[in-house]
């Protein structure tokens, strides 16, 4: 019960459920949903009843790339998995130049499986101003699916 805690006494805090409980998902924005002939629509399933089948998840939900050093170019991969029954489509809308950050990934449709998307960024400090120690580098990397637009937070420290 959330009215009580482990040894039975009663809370005097309210408990405050994960998003993931709440049924929203962090770093998202909810697009409206235009039915697609297309789509890849799949009804094989008990499941299939439900009406949020399609979804992606990111493991991890944020990349910390740390101190870096400038002129150097560092990557991580993200997965982004495919929660839902049917297949999906997705884009990923590159960040500005100036950031230093790219994504490479195969385009296509992700049916019931994962996609890698390798994050790449390239230290380097804009602006020509010398700062004198680190300079901070954070972007939202925005993934745009059918149903949602996923925010990707890139944060780096360049020496």
């Amino acid at each position: 019960s959330l009215m009580v805690d482990v040894t039975g006494q009663t809370r005097k805090e309210k408990v405050i459920l994960p998003s993931y409980l709440q049924g929203k998902k962090p770093n998202t924005i909810p697009n409206k949903k235009i039915e697609d002939p297309a789509s890849g629509k799949v009804s094989i399933s008990s499941v299939a009843t439900r009406q949020d089948l399609t979804g992606f998840h990111l493991i991890p939900p944020r990349v910390t790339f740390g101190v870096l050093k400038e002129g150097c170019t560092y990557a991580t991969t993200v997965i982004m998995k495919n929660i839902g029954v049917n297949f999906s489509r997705f884009r990923v809308k590159q960040p500005p130049l100036h950031t230093g950050l790219r994504v490479m990934y195969t385009p296509g449709p992700v049916a019931g499986l994962q996609v890698e998307l390798e994050i790449e960024i390239f230290a380097v400090l804009i602006g020509g101003k010398d700062t004198g120690g680190l300079a901070e580098v954070s972007h939202d990397i925005e993934i745009l699916t059918e149903t949602e637009t996923l925010l990707l937070p890139v944060k780096a420290n360049i020496l």
